[in-house]
């Protein structure tokens, strides 16, 4: 899995102009899935992500997880996220999971990320036309790979 996480202020999705998921204070994730993702990626990264200490404290270090500022999690479907621009202008997404595999690793994902976080995350709706809009706290951008474990 590859996901891009954005500490925010506030964020929103929106299909057929109506709003789907809303949070206010957190992070937004985005998140891909490949083929070769299976439960262990869920586990890993949703342990990684519940535990990121990208949140200030009271001398303004970062050194709080979204669950110490008891804030929300908004998870976005994009297979966008497994481009591969390696060749020519037009991105392949080749790697990007087909919905039958990928449905199923992305809902495990938002459910792992609630049970962790111990409350319900917010959510974009799979495969459809979103529109996100945020407000980056920090900015802060952090991105990660189960693949590519750093």
């Amino acid at each position: 899995m590859r996901v891009v996480i954005q500490r925010v202020a506030h964020a929103q999705v929106e299909v057929d102009q109506a709003v789907v998921g809303a949070i206010g204070a957190g992070l937004l994730v985005l998140a891909g899935v490949e083929d070769a993702d299976q439960m262990e990626d869920v586990e890993w990264l949703t342990g990684k992500i519940i535990n990121l200490r990208i949140f200030n404290d009271e001398a303004g270090v970062m050194n709080l997880s979204v669950k110490d500022i008891n804030g929300a999690i908004l998870v976005i479907s994009q297979f966008t996220l497994h481009a591969s621009t390696k060749k020519g202008n037009r991105p392949s997404y080749i790697k990007a999971s087909k919905p039958d595999h990928a449905v199923p690793i992305y809902e495990a994902f938002k459910n792992r990320l609630g049970e962790e976080l111990g409350k319900k995350v917010e959510a974009g709706i799979f495969g459809a036309d979103m529109k996100v809009s945020l407000l980056n706290d920090g900015p802060v951008t952090i991105t990660m790979d189960t693949k590519n474990k750093e």
